[in-house]
């Protein structure tokens, strides 16, 4: 599993990772992403991990990342 890292120094609030994780993110009043359950670092569940891969890679200014979890 995975957790999301958005990069708000970075993002410019184009709204590519919300269209492709939607049911994750959604865009504050600004247009920036926040994460649908309101953690700075969503953890993304294994359904979602193939669409939060697509969103990393195509997010225009670099501004996301996928952090493994480590497991215990």
């Amino acid at each position: 599993m995975s957790r999301l890292h958005i990069d708000w120094t970075a993002c410019d609030g184009r709204g590519v990772c919300t269209e492709l994780l939607e049911e994750m993110l959604v865009e504050d009043d600004w247009g920036y992403p926040v994460a649908r359950d309101g953690q700075r670092e969503p953890v993304v569940p294994p359904p979602l991990e193939a669409a939060a891969k697509q969103a990393v890679d195509r997010c225009p200014m670099l501004a996301l990342r996928l952090l493994r979890l480590l497991r215990r």
